[in-house]
Order: C-alpha cells, then structure tokens, then sequence
C-alpha cells in the first residue's frame, strides 16, 4: 500500500505556524526565529518560501531581521503590545474572520432558498 507524501507547507501556513510559536511563547522577545536556510531543509520546502514566511510575520510586526544575523522576535517599545499578545490576537481576528464567513455562507445559502421558493422579483428576468 503506497502512502501519499506529505503536502509541503506554503509561506502563510509556515508563517501561521511560527505565529502561533510566538503566541504560546515559543519564541520571546528578542528570541531568534531559525535560520532559513535550515528551517527550509527541516521543512521540505524552499528557501524562499521561508523568507516569504519570515516577510510575512515582519509585515505583521512580530518579527524583524538584522542583517547578516537573523530573524529575531521583536521586543516592544514600552507600551506598545508584546508579540505575544499581537500573534494572540491576530490569531483571535482569524477565528472571528472564518465564524463570520461561515454564517455569511449559511445567509446567501437562505437567501437562495427563499428565492426559489418565493420566485424571482418583478423587474428581474424571469418575472
């Protein structure tokens, strides 16, 4: 019996994952994320999907690069959010994000219902 191979993981869902790292705090304040090349390796994936992934989080503010160095979390100014707490809720946004479009999807689905059993309105073609 053959087993499928593994789907490798694209840049959203790296960057996903290392948020999600970030919010249980995995990774702190001024913690290095790995490096791309390796983590590339250890993920199957290319190096650019990494950096891509990387792009995406510094885009975000939770992370940012120092040249010749690496990738680190980023260490909040005073009074600003940690990026634990910006990870959390960037994480808390896409739960709400994926509710509200799911009920979205369950309201047009209703709406179709409705209108094929009431019939189409005057004015539109078919009426």
């Amino acid at each position: 019996m053959e087993s499928e191979p593994k789907r490798k993981p694209n840049a959203r869902e790296i960057a996903a994952r290392l948020r999600d790292e970030i919010a249980a705090g995995t990774f702190g304040p001024g913690d290095r994320l790995p490096g791309g090349r390796a983590y590339a390796k250890k993920l199957g994936v290319s190096l650019m999907t990494v950096q891509g992934a990387y792009a995406q989080l510094r885009e975000e503010g939770l992370v940012e690069g120092v040249t010749g160095s690496g990738t680190y979390v980023r260490d909040p100014a005073s009074g600003e959010q940690t990026p634990r707490e910006s990870a959390q809720r960037l994480n808390d946004l896409q739960v709400e994000v994926a509710r509200v479009s799911a009920e979205l999807a369950g309201l047009v689905e209703r709406i179709k219902q409705l209108e094929a059993f009431v019939g189409p309105a005057e004015g539109e073609p078919g009426a």
